[in-house]
């Protein structure tokens, strides 16, 4: 019993490693993004939910997952932003840049995504 749970805490702690490896580089491109982009939630949320379309269309792959998908997509999208940045323009009066922003992100994310997972599935093995 106690090499099995070793075995699984050996485990666990590889693929914790994998999510904290990917998680620094998608933390620091979003740093990047809100650096250059006035709107940096819609580009950052929209590139992230392309590249896990892509992600989710290839066959799959449990470190590839664990690093770009939960690690650098998880730390480069982020919901609570998003909604702060609605909620701020509604507390504004600026109602339609509060709806725009949510329409976008949600419309271009869900086109990102099919588009990513669109090209995952036409790519050659």
């Amino acid at each position: 019993m106690a090499e099995r749970m070793s075995s699984s805490l050996r485990r666990e702690g590889a693929e914790l490693l994998w999510v904290a490896l990917g998680a620094v580089p998608g933390a620091l491109l979003r740093w990047q993004i809100a650096l250059h982009f006035p709107d940096c939630n819609l580009v950052a949320n929209v590139l992230g939910a392309g590249l896990l379309g892509w992600l989710a269309g290839l066959p799959p792959a449990p470190r590839r997952q664990l690093f770009l998908g939960i690690g650098f997509c998880g730390s480069l999208t982020t919901f609570s932003s998003w909604m702060l940045d609605a909620i701020r323009f509604l507390a504004a009066g600026l109602w339609s840049d509060a709806f725009g922003l949510i329409g976008f992100t949600l419309g271009f994310g869900f086109g990102a995504a099919w588009l990513g997972f669109w090209l995952a599935q036409r790519r050659d093995p």
